[in-house]
């Protein structure tokens, strides 16, 4: 499907201003979703700690990476979006310690493994001018259902 702005991604998942890490869709379906951005090198980033942006972040990234597709697939299918709880993190391997000192787009892909009807598992990959920063899969707990943005 097609792009999405940085307005409708805000529109879309709970994280406002800087804490809304992604800058665009670049494409989704009812599986996956591409992202990329370019908020690591933003100096005012409120993840960052004594000047640097430590990879572990990235864990961050995936999951907001999850929210946006569950806000995209709500707002495609006329279904209420259910807010997620992150409710675990396993096989998440970092490739690099810091992300800040990257000079390229972050790009993500994250799919939807398992889903039930009041949980659903992704696994996410993140790269940077084609060099794989971090993977791993997210398992994430559904709220009830609010209004869809």
């Amino acid at each position: 499907m097609s792009h999405v702005d940085r307005d409708t991604i805000l529109s879309m998942i709970p994280h406002q201003g800087a804490m809304c890490l992604w800058d665009a869709v670049t494409a989704w379906d009812d599986a996956r979703v591409t992202l990329r951005s370019t908020s690591h090198r933003d100096p005012a980033s409120p993840l960052r700690s004594d000047g640097q942006l430590r990879a572990l972040h990235l864990c961050e990234y995936g999951a907001q990476a999850m929210a946006v597709h569950g806000g995209l697939r709500a707002r495609d299918s006329g279904a209420p979006v259910r807010p997620g709880m992150l409710v675990a993190l396993r096989g998440v391997q970092l490739h690099v310690a810091r992300i800040d000192d990257l000079a390229g787009e972050l790009e993500c892909v994250a799919e939807v493994l398992v889903e039930s009807e009041d949980s659903q598992q992704y696994a996410f990959r993140i790269t940077s001018d084609g060099v794989l920063l971090a993977e791993g899969r997210a398992a994430v707990m559904l709220g009830p259902a609010r209004d869809a943005a």
